[in-house]
């Protein structure tokens, strides 16, 4: 599995999504199953949210720690409605009650709306982090200008993460946000890496995906994901229920495709011609 530097410490570039877990889709202990086969096989990075199943995909996760809370590093997100300083310490309390544990490692604030003010949100969350409830802090869903009003904040360089929406159909932000980031070192979650498998589905860019699959012995889904962590500062957090496609999801951190087979994926899902506003799901 290869290995991304985020919040000081070397993660896998593959982790693990929880986004539906705990809102019936599938059996819960088979998604307590998914997730601890994830682990298993390296993807011991875990992403939820208070919002997920209004806290239910946080207990899964909980659920499913067992002995190994040691070794898993946990994302989490607090909602926008949250995001004063009083209140980002109110969700993390009721987050770390609902995962059963004492300290989240990343705490994200999922988006931005109009009304919160970034400099209470940094203030609440780097007081998390001195009473050890939070060891870093991140956004997720923040744009090029987010980003520069978030970075001019007093501490706002100390942003760990920017969670985005990104895949093969979704480029756009290689042209703005990413060279953004990276100019300040901030390392990019890429949520939604298959498009919630509407990648897998139909169309040419699914005949490109499976030319390319053919070549490594690989599924088109293991290719697509290969692809999004190729630039080596990329983690991206797949979700699923099945303890099956957790094992084949985690075969692809290390799975590095040639510049030809990049430049066939790149004829079959081209980037913008300009820069476009940053999608959500």
């Amino acid at each position: 599995m290869r290995t991304v530097t985020m919040a000081g410490k070397e993660l896998p570039a593959l982790g693990q999504g929880t986004w539906y877990l705990g809102e019936g889709r599938a059996p819960r202990e088979e998604e307590i199953k998914a997730l601890r086969a994830g682990f298993d096989a390296g993807m011991t990075l875990v992403d939820t949210a208070e919002m997920y199943g209004d806290g239910a995909a946080e207990t899964v996760v909980g659920d499913a720690l067992g002995d190994v809370r040691d070794e898993i590093f946990i994302v989490d997100k607090v909602l926008p409605t949250h995001a004063s300083r009083e209140g980002v310490a109110a969700a993390c309390e009721r987050s770390l009650e609902r995962l059963g544990t004492e300290h989240i490692d990343l705490f994200l604030l999922h988006w931005r709306l109009d009304e919160v003010w970034l400099d209470e949100v940094i203030e609440g969350m780097d007081d998390l982090m001195r009473n050890g409830s939070v060891g870093a802090w991140g956004v997720s869903n923040f744009d090029p200008e987010d980003i520069s009003d978030l970075l001019a904040e007093t501490g706002g360089p100390g942003c760990a993460t920017d969670q985005v929406l990104y895949n093969l159909t979704r480029r756009g932000p290689e042209l703005d946000l990413f060279p953004l980031l990276q100019k300040h070192g901030i390392p990019v979650m890429a949520y939604s890496p298959t498009e919630q498998a509407r990648l897998l589905r139909h169309g040419a860019g699914l005949d490109a995906l499976t030319r390319v699959a053919a070549g490594y012995d690989a599924s088109p889904a293991q290719v697509a994901l290969a692809w999004t962590i190729r630039s080596g500062d990329v983690i991206a957090i797949p979700r699923t229920g099945s303890p099956a496609h957790a094992q084949e999801n985690a075969l692809a951190g290390d799975l590095t495709l040639s510049e030809e087979d990049l430049a066939t994926l790149d004829a079959a899902f081209g980037v913008p011609p300009s820069p476009v506003p940053l999608d959500v799901l």
